[in-house]
């Protein structure tokens, strides 16, 4: 029986009129270029910043990207990840919104941006 979870097997798919569709969104711990260590902050109100991902797939109407690059989207905007198995390799793809592209880099960009949000410790009511 198949795991709900489990990741999709795709040999291939298209994306539709101006979609694009993302890989390698990066959720995980920073270091900036001074060495300090920025621990992920997903779910967290410091988590709240853009965030940089790859192209994975473009629509056939969309000309201000190209698949390979490296594109900073607003916070947000992109959806849950899905994970898909494609040439032994497992990875999670997101649709983002391409209203919301902030930049986009033909390199893979340092990810050191830092929050400017406060962290709220959770109160009980």
């Amino acid at each position: 029986m198949k795991s709900a979870f489990a990741p999709h097997k795709i040999k291939n798919f298209r994306t539709l009129h101006d979609w694009i569709v993302v890989q390698d969104m990066n959720f995980r711990d920073r270091v900036t270029s001074t060495g300090i260590i920025l621990h992920s902050d997903d779910g967290t109100g410091l988590g709240i910043r853009p965030r940089w991902a790859r192209v994975y797939a473009i629509g056939t109407d969309q000309q201000d990207v190209a698949v390979g690059q490296w594109v900073c989207v607003a916070h947000g905007r992109w959806t849950r990840g899905v994970k898909i198995q494609q040439d032994d390799q497992e990875i999670t793809i997101r649709k983002i919104d391409p209203k919301d592209i902030l930049l986009v880099s033909d390199q893979e960009p340092q990810d050191d941006t830092i929050s400017t949000a406060v962290h709220v410790p959770k109160q009980d009511r």
